[in-house]
């Protein structure tokens, strides 16, 4: 263990990087959670005036207060909750945007007739986020602005999004009490179309995604310092630590059972984290991620924002004239519009050919990102250790694991 020369990590990053420490705020269940409250004490309260909530985020074990811009009834058993996003000092486009829960109340024996009659009109839409079947004391839709899943049809609202709001409004209920809750995002829709989230099959809005309450900035200056101080502490447990790009990266990593306290949150600034692994004495990194930014590892660029470099087609285009591909494959894969796109030709190649391209593609890509991975992290701290890495696609299933990836995959699994 030696300490760590922050000069040369920050050399990665071609900006200088302030030591302020960022403002976090909360993700957006929280918010949709908050107006989902506000809605039913605003049925139960003859005033109707409700200024704030108090929503435990359950992870981490805290608990937020909530300002709440409206709530009013709308008609008999029926109420709207309004607040906005505050994502604190994050680059996220969700900013300022309102969030709604509309809340339906059932008491007692009004029957479950009432209530279908109630959701006449509601459309299909709204009922492809049904989280429960027949006699569920809490059903959640998703509304307008949230984003459903292109294979399926079902809401984007993920687990956290849903323990939160099952939780916190289960403590609000009497045992004969049910409700419906419809979330909606006015404006998800059109801030929809300025994310990756079609990428990862989700279309029509915007998800309710995250694995903690907490918004951390991934962008801003000083975040940086915020994940080397999480990894300096998970290194003291961990010989092996698993670095993830994204949310999607940390849920799909949990969900094969790697344990949650391994999981470093990277955002794009992979380059310093490593170093900052190596300067910490860890002994091996699993890189899990989507393709479209692990690939970029393998062209040796190491901040994976698409502002500061996005070599995506070229090393995608490279590798398959390495493979032995046509000129004509390779020119259509040069001008895909994105990586998930690209991967889609190389399947259909796959199967008109009956040939292996992306196990053999992205087999060298995945070994490449592990060598140039290991180069770096002894190029700046003269400590040389093993990484592997494993990629997945918008469906969030695994495209390839390195040898080296799916070694350190099977060890902590």
């Amino acid at each position: 263990m030696r300490d760590v020369d922050r000069r040369q990590i920050y050399g990665f990053l071609h900006w200088i990087v302030t030591k302020t420490q960022p403002l976090s705020g909360y993700t957006l269940p929280v918010f949709a959670c908050a107006a989902a409250l506000a809605a039913l004490r605003c049925l139960r309260d003859a005033t109707g005036s409700v200024d704030s909530v108090s929503v435990d985020l359950l992870e981490p074990p805290i608990t937020a207060e909530i300002a709440i811009e409206q709530a009013s009834v709308l008609k008999t058993g029926t109420a709207l909750g309004v607040t906005r996003s505050e994502p604190g000092d994050n680059l996220d486009l969700t900013r300022h945007t309102p969030v709604w829960a509309m809340v339906e109340l059932v008491r007692g024996c009004e029957g479950e007739g009432e209530r279908e009659r109630g959701r006449e009109g509601e459309g299909e839409r709204g009922r492809m986020g049904e989280n429960g079947g027949e006699g569920e004391q809490i059903v959640i839709l998703g509304g307008e602005g949230i984003g459903r899943h292109a294979v399926g049809g079902g809401a984007a609202i993920y687990d956290y999004a849903m323990r939160l709001l099952l939780t916190n409004l289960g403590r609000e209920l009497a045992p004969s009490e049910n409700i419906t809750v419809t979330l909606i995002l006015p404006s998800g829709r059109q801030l929809a179309t300025r994310t990756s989230n079609e990428a990862f099959g989700v279309v029509e809005g915007l998800s309710l995604l995250g694995t903690t309450g907490i918004s951390q900035p991934l962008s801003a200056p000083g975040q940086l310092e915020v994940y080397r101080e999480q990894l300096q502490q998970k290194a003291e447990v961990f010989d092996c630590l698993v670095f993830c790009i994204g949310e999607n990266g940390l849920d799909l990593a949990r969900k094969l059972g790697v344990n949650p306290q391994r999981l470093v949150k990277t955002a794009n600034w992979l380059g310093p984290l490593l170093v900052e692994a190596g300067c910490q004495g860890v002994r091996s990194i699993l890189l899990f991620g989507y393709h479209g930014k692990l690939m970029k590892l393998a062209a040796g660029i190491f901040h994976t924002h698409h502002h500061l470099a996005d070599g995506r087609r070229e090393i995608l285009t490279a590798y398959c004239a390495r493979a032995g591909m046509p000129k004509e494959a390779c020119s259509a894969i040069f001008a895909a519009a994105t990586a998930e796109d690209a991967l889609g030709q190389l399947r259909a190649l796959d199967a008109a050919t009956n040939s292996n391209l992306v196990d053999r593609i992205y087999g060298d890509i995945a070994r490449q990102i592990d060598l140039r991975s290991s180069d770096c992290i002894f190029t700046h701290t003269n400590q040389r250790i093993p990484v592997g890495s494993v990629m997945f696609g918008r469906d969030r299933k695994i495209i390839v694991k390195s040898d080296i990836g799916d070694t350190f995959l099977t060890q902590i699994c």
